[in-house]
C-alpha cells in the first residue's frame, strides 16, 4: 500500500520540480539580460569615445594623410615612417626635455604642497572646511579662465607680478616672451591648478588613518616629525601612488594652459609633446596628420608604461 502511495506522490512532484527549474532558468536569463542592459551604456561609451579614437589615432600614424586623403580615405600605408620622421625631427629633443621638466616639476610641487595642506587641514580647526572649499576654486575653474588669468598676471607690461617686483625695487621679468622663463611660467600655472586635486585625495587618505595609531605613537614618545615619517607617510603610500599616477597622466596631456599662455613659444621654448602634436596636426597651413598622431601615441605609450609599473608595484605590495 505504501508503495502505491509513494508512486503518485513522486509522480506529482515531477511536474512541480520541472516548473521550478523552468522558473529559475527564466529568472536567470532575465537577470543576465538586465545585467547586459546596465553594461551596454558604459560599453558603448568606451567604444565610441575611447576605443575608436585610439584605433583612429594609431591608423593615422601609420599612413601618409593629406587634407584630400583625410577626407577621401585613400591615404597610402607607410608603416612606422611617421615615427621615424618624428624621432629624427630637430624639435623632438627639446620637446621631450620640456615635457619631462614640465611633468616632473609639476608633479613634485603639486604633491608636496597638496600633502602639506592636507596635513594642515587634518587638524580640523575652525574655518577648516571653509578654507578647504576655497582651495578647490582653481580646480573648479575652466582651464581657459585659469590660463587667461595667469597670462594677465604674468604680462610683462601690465601684469600684477611685475608690478609687485617693481614695488620691491626689482626689474620686470618677461615671463611669457622670454625663452628662459616661458616654460617655468606655464609650469607655475599648472602647479597652481593641480594642487587642489592632490589636497582632496591626500586629505581623504589621511582621514582613513585611525587616530589610535597616532595615540600609540604619542605614548611611545614620538614627536610630530617622527609620527609623520613613520606613520603618516608610509600609510599614505597607496593613496600617494594613485595620486601621482593620475597627476602624471593628466600633466602629460596638458595642452590648454600652455597653448593659451605661450602657444609653445617663444621659439619652441615651452613646446611639449601635447602642443607639438597639435601644431603638427592643426597648427600649420599644411597639416601633418601622421606625425601629429605619432607624437600623440608616444604620449599614450608613456602613460601606459607608468600605468603598468603602478599595477606591477601594487601586485608586489599585495603579495608581500
Amino acid at each position: 500500500m505504501s508503495e502505491i502511495v509513494r508512486k503518485p506522490v513522486r509522480a506529482a512532484r515531477g511536474p512541480l520540480v520541472e516548473a521550478r527549474r523552468g522558473h529559475r532558468s527564466a529568472r536567470t536569463g532575465s537577470g543576465r539580460w538586465a545585467a547586459w542592459g546596465f553594461l551596454a551604456p558604459i560599453v558603448i561609451y568606451l567604444v565610441v569615445f575611447y576605443a575608436y579614437p585610439l584605433f583612429r589615432n594609431i591608423e593615422l600614424s601609420l599612413r601618409n594623410y593629406t587634407v584630400r586623403s583625410f577626407v577621401q580615405g585613400d591615404a597610402p600605408f607607410t608603416g612606422f615612417a611617421n615615427y621615424v620622421k618624428v624621432l629624427g625631427d630637430p624639435a623632438f629633443g627639446p620637446a621631450l626635455w620640456h615635457t619631462a621638466v614640465f611633468t616632473l616639476v609639476s608633479l613634485a610641487f603639486q604633491f608636496a604642497i597638496g600633502l602639506a595642506l592636507a596635513v594642515f587641514f587634518a587638524k580640523n580647526f575652525r574655518l577648516s572646511a571653509t578654507l578647504r572649499a576655497l582651495f578647490l576654486v582653481p580646480w573648479l575653474l575652466p582651464l581657459i579662465v585659469s590660463a587667461s588669468t595667469w597670462s594677465w598676471m604674468l604680462n610683462s607690461d601690465s601684469g600684477v607680478v611685475n608690478a609687485a617686483l617693481r614695488a620691491l625695487g626689482l626689474g620686470p621679468v618677461n615671463w611669457l616672451t622670454s625663452p628662459d622663463w616661458s616654460l617655468w611660467s606655464v609650469t607655475i600655472a599648472n602647479i597652481w591648478i593641480g594642487i587642489p586635486f592632490n589636497l582632496v585625495v591626500l586629505y581623504s587618505g589621511l582621514r582613513a588613518i585611525s587616530p589610535d595609531v597616532y595615540e600609540a605613537a604619542a605614548l611611545d614618545g614620538a614627536n610630530g616629525r617622527q609620527r609623520f615619517w613613520s606613520i603618516t607617510f608610509p600609510l599614505l603610500r597607496p593613496v600617494s601612488a594613485i595620486t601621482l599616477l593620475l597627476g602624471l597622466v593628466y600633466t602629460l596631456k596638458v595642452f590648454d594652459i600652455i597653448w593659451i599662455m605661450t602657444k609653445g613659444g617663444p621659439s619652441g621654448s615651452s613646446t611639449t609633446f601635447a602642443t607639438w602634436s597639435y601644431r603638427l596636426g592643426f597648427g600649420n597651413l599644411v597639416p601633418s596628420f601622421g606625425p601629429g598622431a605619432a607624437v600623440g601615441n608616444l604620449l599614450i605609450v608613456t602613460a601606459l608604461v607608468f600605468g603598468l609599473i603602478y599595477i606591477r608595484a601594487q601586485r608586489r605590495q599585495g603579495l608581500s
